[in-house]
């Protein structure tokens, strides 16, 4: 995504137990829908986990070892609803929403900065008791996913990169109009705008132009079930902001020593026509990750192009975990 050209539309146009928790090993497990997930059967399916953070929302699909997906600004976990289709008799889908973004319900004092996203994923994981994870992830969930893996190498079998922050690349200069909005409170209501009215979000000044491959791929059910948490409270405003101010200093900064310890199979999957990461970062995730598997180049692919191609992704994670 252009996020100099994503500005324009921001100034025209969020420790207990686990609620509705999951059995633990060798209970019953509650039946799943079948067929594919669409709006109202994400629904459904969210559930809570009460983590010292706040009640954080996830869907929990499928049977089999773990694997956690991790969403882009400022989208949640309904991203993955295509790949988690095809691959929920392969793994047991996590898909949680971050604090401040998606249907997460945190205090207004709980700082929503990646470090504090990675903990809250670490602690969600206990909750759930899974022990390790496959990690697929997107745009600032792939950075997300790299201090996950440095801070918990334990607990990452697998790493599936697209698109997303590098060291050097974070936050994309295109990014800090974006965090200017943020910082003059203007950049919920851009969103606002675009729940609003799905046409201009899928202009090409709106989110679908500017980070789907087809701006018909957003869905007006798509936009509601993204944008409506984000505004839905004068609080929810002031997290999204937040989310957004803290990525200003660059949360990746130093990461490159860590990561060359890192002894993940990790597949880097990047869609050649993002305007917000530049395409060196998939080389320098694929030079820096010592069990790097390569590189696919998606021709045509924007930023959120693993909700667009979920058999492509479906298939790379499949090649990538049963090698």
């Amino acid at each position: 995504m252009n996020r100099r050209e994503f500005l324009s539309w921001s100034a025209g146009a969020l420790a207990g137990g686990v609620v509705r928790a999951r059995p633990v090993s060798g209970e019953c497990r509650v039946a799943e829908e079948a067929g594919p997930m669409n709006a109202a059967s994400f629904h459904r399916a969210r559930r809570y986990a009460e983590l010292a953070v706040g009640r954080i929302a996830y869907v929990d699909r499928g049977s089999g070892p773990a694997a956690l997906f991790l969403h882009g600004f400022p989208l949640n976990g309904y991203q993955w609803r295509g790949i988690v289709d095809r691959l929920q008799s392969h793994r047991r889908c996590i898909t949680p929403d971050f604090m401040a973004l998606g249907y997460s319900e945190v205090p207004a004092e709980q700082p929503v900065a990646l470090d504090a996203q990675s903990a809250m994923l670490a602690g969600l994981l206990d909750k759930l008791r899974i022990e390790s994870v496959d990690l697929v992830a997107n745009d600032s969930g792939g950075a997300t996913a790299q201090l996950f893996a440095i801070q918990n190498p334990r607990r990452v079998r697998t790493m599936l990169l697209t698109n997303c922050d590098t060291q050097n690349d974070s936050p994309p200069a295109s990014f800090l109009p974006i965090i200017a909005a943020a910082r003059e409170g203007k950049l919920a209501e851009s969103l606002a705008r675009q729940r609003d009215n799905p046409e201009l979000a899928r202009s090409p000044r709106g989110t679908g132009g500017l980070a789907y491959s087809d701006p018909a791929n957003l869905t007006d059910e798509a936009i509601e079930c993204y944008f409506a948490p984000l505004v839905a409270s004068p609080l929810r405003r002031t997290q999204l902001e937040a989310f957004a101010i803290a990525l200003e200093h660059n949360p990746l900064e130093g990461i490159e020593p860590a990561l060359r310890r890192i002894l993940v199979p990790t597949r880097i999957v990047w869609g050649e026509a993002d305007t917000t990461f530049s395409q060196e970062g998939a080389d320098w995730l694929d030079r820096t990750l010592p069990l790097s598997r390569g590189v696919r180049r998606v021709p045509g692919a924007k930023l959120f192009f693993p909700e667009e191609m979920p058999e492509l992704v479906a298939e790379e994670a499949q090649c990538l975990w049963t090698e």
